[in-house]
């Protein structure tokens, strides 16, 4: 029931033909509370409805809206499959567990891991590197545990951000450093380090990022975070090493800025 985990049992024949009645006849998706009919009876899910201006099984109006209370205590007492189940994952869950758990799922495909979304690439793990490498030729890479990551033109106005990747221990990882506008007016960079890998690998991994001046030492240690997660929600929790133009200014060398990058494994 809600609350409670997805399991991962047996479904049965029945089961099966009740999900299969939630089956979008558009998109193949599961139409979810709030159900809505058309005046015939037929179900639309809520995304497709909004975009056809009758019903695509019988052609009759869609408004006004009529909810069909039945179907919706129907689909609270099925678990549904996650989305995705082609690629292999097992769990059925309480609708209303659905999308959490489908932001997270690890089959969920990798998107491309630079910054900035002008990239759309989506793929397994496996063809990451492949796409960087052949889409994003211009990202340097480094051989070794201890490097400097050398951020050029950091007065550059306006969001920038600057991206490399770091090859030890079998793994590669990305580095990231964003300038941006959190808070209107107040420039801040944030840096962090990505493993191109799953969650469970990254934790076997600390990174350390360190700015070092003139009798000046700045650090951040912390586990990696996979590109399955991505950097945006670390930006917004500022977990990760955060300084602001001021900050900069006290490490830079003529606009130039070098991070010292080391990463370690740790025992499992």
């Amino acid at each position: 029931g809600p609350g409670g985990g997805g399991g991962a049992g047996p479904v049965s024949p029945q089961h099966h033909e009740l999900t299969s009645l939630f089956e979008c006849p558009v998109c193949f998706d599961y139409v979810l509370p709030p159900i809505l009919q058309c005046q015939a009876g037929h179900l639309v899910c809520n995304q497709c409805r909004q975009k056809l201006s009758c019903c695509p099984t019988c052609r009759g109006a869609l408004t006004p809206s009529i909810r069909n209370l039945a179907m919706e205590k129907v689909a609270s007492a099925v678990l549904f499959p996650c989305k995705y189940a082609t690629t292999g994952c097992s769990l059925t869950l309480h609708h209303t567990e659905k999308p959490e758990h489908e932001d997270i799922c690890e089959y969920r495909p990798y998107s491309c891991p630079c910054p900035g979304a002008s990239c759309k690439w989506q793929g397994s793990l496996e063809a990451v590197m492949s796409h960087l490498m052949h889409a994003h030729k211009s990202i340097t890479t480094l051989q070794g545990e201890d490097i400097v990551f050398l951020a050029t033109d950091i007065n550059l106005p306006g969001a920038v951000d600057w991206v490399m990747m770091q090859s030890c221990f079998g793994h590669h990882f990305m580095l990231v450093l964003e300038k941006q506008e959190k808070y209107e007016g107040h420039q801040q960079f944030f840096a962090i380090v990505l493993l191109i890998g799953t969650r469970k690998q990254a934790e076997n991994f600390a990174y350390r990022l360190e700015l070092n001046g003139n009798r000046r030492r700045l650090t951040w240690e912390a586990t990696p975070r996979s590109i399955h997660d991505g950097v945006a929600a670390a930006i917004m929790n500022s977990d990760c090493l955060v300084f602001d133009t001021a900050i900069a200014h006290l490490f830079a060398d003529n606009g130039n800025l070098g991070i010292n990058v080391t990463i370690s494994t740790c025992c499992p």
